[in-house]
C-alpha cells in the first residue's frame, strides 16, 4: 500500500485508478484483520474454557481420591475432555 502511494505521488499510477486500488485493498485488509481477531478470540476463549475443566477435574479427582468413586469418575473425566477436545 505504501509503494502504490508512493506510485500515485510520483504520477506513476494514475491518481483514480490507484485511489480505487488503494480502497480496495484497505477494504480487503480490513477484513482479513476482523477475521483474525474472530479467529484469536475463539481460540482464547476456548483456551480457557480447557484451562477451567482441567482444574476442575484435578480437583474433582483430588476430593474423591482413594475413594470407591475414583476410577468410575477418572474415565467419566477423561471421556468429557476427549469429547471437549474433538469440539475444538
Amino acid at each position: 500500500m505504501r509503494k502504490l502511494r508512493e506510485d500515485i505521488e510520483n504520477l506513476a499510477v494514475k491518481r483514480d485508478a490507484g485511489v480505487a486500488r488503494l480502497a480496495a485493498m484497505t477494504k480487503e485488509l480490513r477484513g482479513t484483520i476482523n477475521q483474525v481477531e474472530s479467529y484469536t478470540i475463539v481460540k482464547d476463549r476456548k483456551g480457557l474454557l480447557m484451562a477451567g475443566a482441567d482444574q476442575a477435574i484435578r480437583e474433582l479427582l483430588a476430593v474423591f481420591k482413594d475413594d470407591p468413586i475414583e476410577g468410575p469418575l477418572q474415565e467419566a473425566s477423561m471421556s468429557v475432555w476427549a469429547k471437549m477436545q474433538l469440539n475444538e
